[in-house]
């Protein structure tokens, strides 16, 4: 798998309307957002926060994640990020929707014939901000429609991580220069 394969391997109210507010352990059964929107999703995505990981592991800054909507119904995925030596590198994968009733489970591949969990599990209510993860809590991403997260809006999403079974102080942070020169989806 490629630099940041996993990236993808796993893209009312915040916290009310999707999820409810009891605590879930990293035991209890992960769950998905009620729906998802593709055409909502499509777009572009600045990672804010991760789970350290070793497909990401020379990814040192400006990562983001583009998805586009096929005419086949699958999702076009192109992540990219700065590495350590200032070089950009991209991954192109493909994602499928494993569950049609809410769109937010999905399977991606990088390299067929393997693919991983892509689970939305936090999703704002305007679509400027998902949080994907995957059923064993391995994995974990915060995206943002802008390279930047007001902290208010960060330190929410930490408590709506926490209370589905994550560890926020795992997170890693995620650096946005807001120079990078990331590909188009084409």
């Amino acid at each position: 798998m490629n630099v940041f394969g996993a990236f993808v391997f796993l893209a009312g109210s915040l916290l009310g309307a999707q999820h409810s507010s009891a605590q879930a352990t990293s035991t209890s059964p992960l769950t998905a957002v009620d729906n998802v929107d593709l055409r909502r999703y499509a777009g572009k995505w600045y990672e804010i926060a991760r789970y350290p990981n070793r497909f990401q592991r020379n990814c040192q800054s400006d990562t983001t994640a583009i998805y586009t909507l096929r005419g086949d119904g699958k999702v076009q995925v192109v992540n990219a990020c700065r590495e350590k030596n200032g070089k950009i590198t991209t991954a192109r994968g493909t994602a499928k929707v494993v569950d049609k009733k809410t769109n937010a489970k999905l399977k991606v591949t990088f390299f067929w014939p393997f693919y991983g969990d892509y689970w939305v599990i936090g999703l704002s209510p305007d679509y400027q901000y998902a949080i994907v993860g995957e059923p064993s809590r391995k994995y974990l991403w915060i995206l943002s429609r802008t390279p930047r997260m007001e902290e208010a809006e960060y330190q929410e999403v930490l408590r709506l991580v926490e209370t589905l079974g994550y560890q926020p102080g795992t997170l890693q942070k995620t650096n946005q220069s807001l120079q990078a020169n990331v590909p188009s989806p084409s």
